[in-house]
């Protein structure tokens, strides 16, 4: 069984503890984590209209989630070149998209195409 920096429950929390600016119903709040095969994780907030949260590139990040209306499995990739490396890198999210619950778990090839394959999501 793979672990998790962030079970639902704990990344709903952090979500709403880490809020800033006004909470609108409709608004986007999404806990990310990564976990890869060296057992380095990383964790950050990510919060769209406006971009915030912890994510250090939430713009761009908030881009390429609206590009795909929220759907991480629809994120246009990023054109970039990555290793062939294999050290895999477990991604998940959990949070609100305009409203909308959003959950997703994937394990991607490296954290370049973690990076590369999100657009950008989780790259942090």
């Amino acid at each position: 069984m793979a672990f998790f920096p962030f079970e639902p429950l704990t990344a709903c929390a952090l979500t709403l503890a880490c809020l800033s600016g006004p909470v609108h119903p409709a608004g986007t709040s999404i806990a990310l984590s990564t976990l890869d095969a060296g057992g380095r994780s990383g964790a950050v907030v990510l919060q769209c209209d406006p971009a915030g949260g912890t994510h250090p590139e939430a713009k761009g990040a908030c881009a390429a989630l609206t590009g795909a209306d929220g759907d991480l499995n629809r994120v246009s990739p990023k054109n970039m070149s990555c290793t062939l490396e294999y050290a895999p890198v477990e991604a998940r999210a959990f949070g609100t998209w305009k409203g909308t619950q959003v959950e997703f778990s994937t394990t991607y090839p490296n954290r370049c195409a973690a990076d590369a394959h999100s657009g950008g999501v989780f790259a942090f």
